[in-house]
C-alpha cells in the first residue's frame, strides 16, 4: 500500500471515530433530556459541534436519529452481555436487570425514540429504513445462544429468544402508552415465571 492510500484509511478512521464519538454524545444527550422538540440545531450545541457538522456526518435528522437508535440498542446488548457474564445470576435474574435498566425513566426518551423511527421505516421513509436492519436478528444471536446454554435445542432457543424479545419491546410500549410501571412489571415478573419458572 503506498503512502497516499494509508493517509487516506487513516482519514477514514478518524471520521467514522469522531462519527461515533457524535452518536455516543448523541445517545447520552437523548437519555439525559428526551426528544421533545429535539432539532439539529439543538442538539449540536448541547453536544458541542454546529448543527452543519451533524448534517456532514449524518446527512439528515432522522439519519443521526437512527444512529441514535442503533447505538442505544447495541449498548443494551453490550449490558446484556456484561450481566450474562456476571457469576451467581440466574438467566431471571439477568432478565429482571436488563428489565430494570430499559425502564429506567432516565431512558424513556430513547425508548420512545425506538417507536418512533420504527413507525416511520415501516412507513416507507427511507431515511428510516436502515433501523429495521438487525432489528430482530441482532438481538436473536446472543438470545439464543443464552438460551442453548440452559441446555433448549437450537429450534427452541430461537423461538424462545424471539418470544422473550417479543414480549420485552410489548411491555415497554405498553408503559410508555399507559405509565403503568406496576402493571408493566407484574406482567414482566408473570412472563418470567412462565418463561423460567422463576418465582
Amino acid at each position: 500500500m503506498d503512502g497516499s492510500q494509508s493517509a487516506s484509511g487513516a482519514g477514514r478512521e478518524t471520521r467514522g471515530d469522531r462519527r461515533a464519538l457524535l452518536v455516543d454524545a448523541a445517545v447520552d444527550h437523548v437519555a439525559a433530556h428526551g426528544i421533545a422538540d429535539l432539532s439539529l440545531r439543538g442538539l449540536g450545541a448541547a453536544i458541542g459541534v454546529s448543527h452543519r457538522m451533524l448534517i456532514h456526518y449524518f446527512g439528515s435528522k432522522e439519519q443521526l436519529l437512527v444512529e441514535i437508535v442503533r447505538t442505544a440498542e447495541r449498548r443494551q446488548r453490550e449490558l446484556l452481555s456484561r450481566l450474562r457474564a456476571e457469576p451467581g445470576l440466574s438467566p431471571a435474574d439477568v432478565a429482571r436487570l436488563l428489565w430494570r435498566q430499559l425502564t429506567d425513566p432516565g431512558v424513556a426518551g430513547q425508548e420512545r425514540l425506538f417507536f418512533e423511527i420504527c413507525g416511520h421505516a415501516l412507513r416507507g421513509r427511507p431515511e428510516a429504513a436502515p433501523v429495521l436492519e438487525g432489528l430482530v436478528s441482532d438481538w436473536l444471536e446472543p438470545l439464543v445462544v443464552a438460551e442453548v446454554e440452559t441446555g433448549a435445542s437450537p429450534v427452541t432457543a430461537r423461538n424462545r429468544a424471539r418470544l422473550g424479545l417479543a414480549t420485552v419491546r410489548g411491555l415497554l410500549l405498553d408503559l410508555l402508552a399507559t405509565g403503568d410501571r406496576a402493571g408493566v412489571d407484574a406482567a414482566m415478573e408473570e412472563f418470567l415465571r412462565l418463561y423460567y419458572g422463576a418465582e
